[in-house]
């Protein structure tokens, strides 16, 4: 079973890209675990633009969650499994659609399994990898679960919101998988 369909086997929204990488699947799932790969010049700007209000907010003077911390990245998601060469998998859970992200630390892939969603948003992103031709057809999937109606009210016009940047990140990350698995060392 996908690790994805493991801790959110039901969701209410999702996101799919995938791309064709002239390298084996071993070589591309080990370039989309390596977190230089991962951070990306255009996604820390569209996260930064997103976090602006709230961190503006904090340097003058008014209440800001984001003040004393690092900008969002894949730092703040929980990783949940990695399945050989053919899945990769992380957990994230909050109220994405609050200015500071409303985000629930999780210790490990149990406790996100195990997080009453009550409130919340439980998004996973996986990557897998499946041979094809003389490589591999890396494809990247992200699913959201809300876990009440008030919440997917709210995510909804998130999600609306977001989806475009979030599917431009998406895509380039695939592309930056794809540029570091064919230049890896064989």
């Amino acid at each position: 079973m996908e690790l994805m369909n493991l801790y959110l086997p039901h969701y209410q929204f999702a996101e799919e890209h995938s791309l064709y990488v002239p390298a084996s699947p071993a070589r591309v799932i080990d370039a989309a675990n390596q977190p230089e790969v991962i951070d990306d010049p255009i996604a820390r700007r569209l996260i930064a633009l997103r976090e602006l209000p709230n961190r503006l907010a904090g340097r003058l003077g008014f209440a800001s969650a984001l003040q004393q911390r690092p900008a969002f990245g894949l730092a703040n998601f929980t990783p949940l499994g990695r399945d050989g060469e053919s899945e990769l998998a992380f957990g994230l859970a909050g109220r994405f659609w609050q200015s500071d992200y409303g985000l629930v630390t999780l210790a490990d892939a149990p406790a996100f399994a195990a997080l009453d969603a009550t409130g919340l948003a439980k998004l996973v992103l996986n990557f897998t990898t499946r041979p094809e031709g003389q490589g591999t057809r890396l494809t990247t999937r992200t699913r959201v679960w809300c876990g009440d109606d008030a919440a997917r009210r709210r995510f909804t016009a998130y999600w609306l919101l977001i989806r475009p940047a979030s599917g431009l990140i998406r895509r380039r990350l695939l592309r930056r998988v794809h540029d570091a698995a064919v230049v890896m060392n064989p």
